[in-house]
């Protein structure tokens, strides 16, 4: 039995059924919007539920002091800082996940915390601010048809060059790691693959390079993949396992925010996935990473989005090739 110092044995966990984890990458949750109605009653009744929404904020019973203008603050400054955009009703998201910053910076209201981190220019507390506003939900293998799709893609390279991939909400790495096992499905256990595994969210980048994740994160996995790929816990990492260092290897975690004006990222991609992001960007934002997206993109490579994403407002930079895959759009078809 293949065993190593931090514990981790080569058995697979004892099969088990429960319903499956959620979703995909670094992101804010936020409510759908409504489409019923005359424009003229659709804008009125959206700013009277935007200020129905402030007017419950609570600013006498909380421990911190919290207004609708601070509210809105940390709205504005989430959306600068990362092109974010917090639905108006989540307000107590807000407070909740900022108040532990407040409590560690030992101040009472959000105003004066909010003037500290504007003022300071300190890139730990901005840092630590964006991480608590983003939400990070993820599992392995999470719209299977796509891993199948990239298999295919990766048997139809011809060329002798890495296939390279980039994974852009990475998550606490079970994304990225399905990349590598879908890479040593396809070529065996040392693939000619290189992945980039970014996200905007540094704690969650660091959960992700250790590979370690509890037993009901794999339970929904076929059992030989998990007796291939994972290595079991044992003693005090009973209950856990860790991902096989062949997949470790294929992988490279940064720190990535996809406003950033020069993304630290020099090749060119064969596959880019960017799956249940873009939804949380307007769409003047979208717009401007779609069209960085095309530089960085093989002409026969892919773009691979979430099942809640279409991008019919960029016809000009990508076409739909179904089961939200798409390529880029003929450069004759693009904006002048």
């Amino acid at each position: 039995m293949d065993q190593n110092k931090f514990g981790f044995t080569h058995k697979p966990p004892a099969p088990a059924s429960s319903a499956n984890r959620t979703t995909t990458g670094t992101v804010p949750t936020q409510s759908p919007r409504s489409s019923s109605g005359t424009a003229g009653s659709v804008a009125q009744g959206a700013r009277q539920g935007i200020m129905d929404a402030l007017k419950k904020i609570d600013t006498g019973t909380r421990e911190f002091e919290f207004t609708p203008q601070d509210f809105e603050r940390v709205r504005s400054l989430i959306y600068k800082h990362a092109g974010i955009s917090l639905s108006p009703v989540k307000q107590d998201m807000v407070y909740s996940r900022l108040a532990r910053r407040l409590r560690a910076r030992g101040v009472k209201r959000f105003v004066d915390y909010l003037d500290q981190l504007e003022r300071s220019g300190d890139a730990t507390e901005w840092e630590a601010f964006v991480n608590a506003l983003t939400t990070n939900l993820t599992s392995f293998f999470r719209e299977a048809h796509h891993f199948d799709l990239l298999a295919d893609q990766m048997r139809k390279a011809t060329d002798r060059r890495p296939f390279k991939i980039w994974c852009c909400a990475a998550s606490t790495g079970e994304e990225p790691y399905s990349l590598a096992i879908t890479a040593c499905e396809v070529f065996g256990n040392n693939p000619p693959v290189q992945i980039v595994a970014s996200d905007l969210d540094t704690n969650v980048l660091a959960h992700g390079q250790k590979g370690i994740y509890t037993l009901d994160r794999v339970e929904r996995m076929e059992k030989e993949r998990v007796q291939r790929f994972f290595l079991r816990g044992t003693g005090d990492q009973e209950g856990y396992v860790r991902v096989r260092p062949e997949l470790q290897r294929l992988i490279t975690f940064k720190q990535i925010n996809l406003l950033e004006p020069g993304w630290p990222l020099r090749e060119s991609f064969d596959a880019i996935f960017c799956r249940n992001v873009m939804i949380y960007f307007d769409k003047a934002t979208q717009f401007k990473i779609l069209e960085r997206f095309t530089g960085l993109l093989q002409p026969q490579g892919l773009l691979y989005a979430g099942h809640s994403e279409n991008f019919i407002h960029a016809v000009s930079l990508f076409r739909s090739l179904g089961r939200t895959v798409y390529a880029k759009a003929d450069p004759t078809a693009r904006k002048p």
